[in-house]
């Protein structure tokens, strides 16, 4: 039977089987490792900076982590940008050691702007450095992270992402899904793309980028979301993103749902930003060089596009079941036992990584709410859509102090305290 509505209907169905099964196969590609060969010769100089807005509370855990990296301390200097800054962030982070540089600039705010002004200090100093790595103020930083990192720059990458952990996984149910989501998605997403040979996506702190890229092509990037902005710009020009799984920052998550959902939402609008502004060069591009890894980030632009569009074909499809309105193609492509293993698939693979990462009683128990947490990025999804165009940044404030031996003390399978403290000893 033929309906009218078939012209928009039959078109959506085939967008959702799409990317249902494009992504649920990707994710199987991110269960398992490859084996490589790592160079754990220092070789490259690294200029840190750390991006720091009101963050007393804890720059000074940050710098002092940052010094007791296992790198030659003579090939890594430590920057702060204290921007806009009505606090002591600036003086504590001279205390602790860094190099700071002070900006005031209320026309411009957010991080994108910061990083742009920064980058052309740096450009100015004498000493040339082989790559950024870039943290924010509230981070924690493994030991190893620029071993890591020297590692992948030393094979050639120049865009690379680390391994996004959090520093407080069991401090509220907000705090604990959020940091499952942040591991579902190291593993699923980035690991699985870089397994295959797909470009990743910058993640905005825990970044690596090559001086030669940077000066190449510039920053440029001052939205809502300046590292997707950053990756999609590298990516039009040929330069991946890649994942470096074992350099891994502790990032600090959102406590309450309220601070979740500002974040998510500034998310949102800084995507559909990036999207309406990126798809139409990408897929260009993409097609005329026969790239699919420009065509896959043409595919994780329009990935809220997608929520969205599957969002409104669930509640057409109620109505569907009352009254028919459209041709059901869905049942004809997919069997009914492979759509019931994709949905049983997205709760099994969260209980997968946590085994994987051997997560400890706490966040078993936040997998009850984990769904919660999935199922509002809809709303804020659509929020973000109708503010795209607002470029106000949202500053989370943080009210607590974690100090690297604290994320240590609380990792399942990490260095009980005596070793850490006789490790810091010998330093």
């Amino acid at each position: 039977m033929n309906y009218i509505f078939d012209y928009i209907m039959i078109p959506l169905q085939l967008i959702i089987v799409f990317f249902t099964l494009y992504y649920f196969i990707i994710a199987f590609f991110g269960i398992w490792r490859r084996k490589e060969k790592k160079i754990m010769t220092p070789q490259n100089s690294f200029a840190v900076i750390v991006a720091a807005h009101n963050e007393e509370q804890v720059i000074g855990q940050l710098v002092e982590n940052l010094h007791v990296l296992k790198y030659p301390r003579e090939l890594y200097d430590i920057f702060v940008v204290a921007d806009n800054c009505k606090d002591n962030t600036a003086e504590i982070a001279r205390g602790a050691g860094a190099i700071v540089y002070e900006r005031f600039c209320l026309e411009q705010r957010g991080k994108g702007y910061a990083m742009e002004w920064m980058f052309a200090k740096l450009f100015k100093l004498e000493r040339n450095y082989d790559s950024v790595v870039i943290f924010d103020a509230d981070n924690l930083v493994d030991q190893n992270f620029l071993l890591e990192m020297n590692n992948r720059l030393c094979k050639g990458e120049k865009v690379i992402q680390g391994y996004l952990d959090s520093k407080n996984p069991h401090d509220t149910w907000v705090a604990g899904t959020f940091a499952i989501s942040f591991w579902v998605v190291n593993h699923i997403w980035h690991l699985a793309k870089y397994n295959i040979g797909l470009s990743s996506v910058l993640g905005g702190t825990g970044m690596c980028i090559s001086t030669d890229v940077l000066r190449k092509f510039g920053w440029g990037a001052t939205c809502l979301t300046e590292d997707m902005e950053f990756t999609m710009k590298v990516l039009l020009k040929g330069i991946p993103t890649t994942w470096a799984h074992d350099a891994i920052v502790y990032d600090e998550k959102p406590l309450t749902f309220e601070q979740s959902w500002r974040q998510r939402k500034r998310w949102a609008q800084g995507h559909f930003d990036i999207a309406g502004r990126y798809i139409p060069s990408m897929l260009y591009e993409g097609i005329k060089q026969r790239d699919i890894r420009i065509l896959d980030g043409v595919l994780h632009l329009f990935q809220p596009y997608f929520l969205i569009l599957s969002t409104s074909f669930v509640l057409m499809s109620y109505i569907y079941t009352i009254v028919p309105f459209y041709t059901n193609i869905i049942n004809k492509i997919l069997p009914v036992e492979v759509m019931t293993a994709i949905g049983v698939g997205q709760y099994l693979f969260p209980v997968m990584i946590l085994g994987m990462i051997g997560a400890k009683g706490k966040s078993w128990w936040y997998l009850i709410f984990y769904p919660l947490f999935v199922y509002s990025w809809i709303p804020i999804t659509i929020l973000g859509f109708f503010h795209r165009n607002d470029r106000e940044w949202s500053h989370t404030q943080h009210t607590r102090s974690i100090s690297y031996k604290d994320v240590l003390l609380t990792q399942k399978n990490e260095f009980s305290k005596e070793d850490f403290l006789s490790k810091q000893a010998v330093k």
